[in-house]
């Protein structure tokens, strides 16, 4: 039993010592309450070794809402030197750039109760969902190439965004080093009619309100108050991004097979950092995680479209300001203090979020006193959070902290276990109202397979690697 090999070396921290499994470059760690540790799967655990595993590791960190993914677990982060390490496709995932944009607004719940259902059913109607969905918009190839190159810059070009919008996000909604030509044809034939698109599986539009504030002063300069509707969008970058996480995972595993590499899982491959293949992934994942944002950004400016026509007044007027866009699957190139040293890494983050500290130039001017919000998701009949990045995550966990509550149950399981329509009814019951392409989504997403939210968010907050700033609850969602 790999877990049973977890030692504690803190509150809710634990460490997997490097001795107790051969090949191990350096230590891993694990956050998370004990009964969240007591949660997790065996095999997610032995996962978050192979991060560990790898030429030029330089450390591995588990989130709370890990569980077994592809190669590596997701809620993984691995960090690698710049210069020895490595790149690797599925330390990443196969949905690039899959994160949150979160919107404020000026309204409360009484000015939304009489008007709940109409907005939801707009939303529905307005923002394309579900497997194979298509968008409104026709992108022609240049576009495309556009979009994947400048990210959400293309969206602010056309006016569908503001400048404003852009400096409240990651990277400002654009990486720098997208390289279109290294996106395949067949990746851009499967994004092209699917920018602005929700997509299925575990992304959603939930529009919630405030519950809870536990820190006044970072909420308020976050532009939070308790009892305040907000609307948290939860997508990737599709079709085009699961395409080129295929492809290179091809091209790494011919140069293994080349260079004579091993890997700890068949399903991990990788590239040494310097070499083609992975400053050729690199320049094609970053236009990927482009499309990522400008995909959740377009789905933005639908939501305000929707509110603007169920209010009958504009955006502006409703106080539709963007909080924050954040990535969880996502791979940079960051400075951290390693043994006294700092160093340049490669920070892969597989279910991870950026947690930035007060201070740091990464973060927008606006918040860079208080932190970077973190955005983190829960499940449709549970709460959400929104935290703040801190010191002690660039410290210990590679500026990282959870994503969001983390699966306890697979979908294949949820959808036997589950009725879609009873699951509708019992988050009815609790005033929320649910819209689905399929009763079998509301199934495979029931609440009940997900983690305990609440538990999740607590471990990474007494760790110190993030802190609990907002709790804001669903008032009605819309799934693919």
């Amino acid at each position: 039993m790999w877990k049973e090999k977890l030692q504690k070396v803190g509150e809710v921290k634990w460490k997997f010592p490097k001795q107790s499994r051969e090949g191990m470059l350096t230590d891993a760690y694990l956050y998370g309450v004990n009964e969240i540790v007591n949660s997790i799967e065996d095999e997610a655990v032995l996962q978050m070794t192979n991060l560990a595993m790898l030429p030029g590791t330089v450390g591995a960190v588990a989130m709370p809402d890990i569980h077994i993914g592809y190669g590596v677990p997701i809620g993984g982060v691995g960090a690698y030197d710049y210069e020895e390490g490595i790149i690797s496709v599925g330390a990443v995932g196969f949905d690039i750039n899959c994160g949150i944009y979160t919107l404020t607004t000026n309204l409360t719940l009484e000015d939304i109760k009489p008007k709940l259902s109409q907005l939801i059913d707009a939303l529905f109607k307005k923002i394309p969902a579900g497997v194979g969905s298509h968008s409104k918009l026709k992108l022609s190839n240049e576009e495309l190439d556009q979009v994947l190159e400048t990210g959400v810059n293309w969206l602010v070009e056309k006016g569908w965004l503001i400048e404003d919008d852009k400096e409240h996000m990651e990277e400002e909604g654009c990486i720098e080093g997208a390289d279109a030509s290294k996106v395949s044809d067949k990746a851009k034939k499967r994004g092209r009619p699917e920018l602005g698109t929700l997509g299925a599986g575990n992304h959603f539009l939930e529009v919630q309100v405030v519950e809870e504030i536990y820190d006044k002063e970072i909420a308020n300069a976050f532009g939070l108050e308790k009892g305040q509707i907000t609307v948290m969008i939860h997508s990737g970058s599709r079709g085009l991004g699961h395409q080129v996480a295929t492809d290179y995972l091809q091209e790494m595993n011919k140069a293994m097979k080349r260079l004579g590499l091993t890997t700890p899982d068949s399903q991990l491959v990788y590239a040494p950092a310097q070499s083609r293949e992975a400053q050729d992934y690199l320049a094609a994942m970053k236009a990927a995680a482009n499309f990522g944002f400008a995909n959740r950004a377009l789905m933005a400016a639908w939501t305000r479209e929707a509110f603007e026509e169920v209010f009958n007044t504009s955006w502006e007027s409703l106080g539709m300001k963007t909080l924050y866009q954040v990535c969880h699957n996502i791979l940079k190139l960051e400075e951290y203090e390693v043994g006294g040293e700092k160093r340049k890494l490669w920070i892969h983050r597989k279910g991870a979020t950026r947690a930035l500290g007060p201070g740091n130039k990464l973060i927008p001017k606006a918040y860079r006193d208080v932190g970077q919000p973190v955005l983190i998701a829960g499940s449709m009949g549970t709460s959400s959070y929104i935290l703040a990045g801190t010191e002690i995550a660039e410290r210990e966990s590679f500026g990282s902290t959870c994503h969001g509550a983390g699966r306890q149950m697979s979908r294949h399981k949820a959808i036997k276990e589950f009725w879609g329509e009873e699951v509708k009814k019992k988050l009815a019951e609790k005033g929320i109202i649910a819209r689905a392409t399929h009763s079998k989504v509301l199934a495979e997403e029931a609440p009940s397979a997900y983690k305990n939210v609440d538990l999740v968010v607590e471990s990474v907050h007494l760790a110190g690697i993030s802190k609990k700033i907002a709790k804001v609850k669903p008032l009605g969602v819309v799934k693919g």
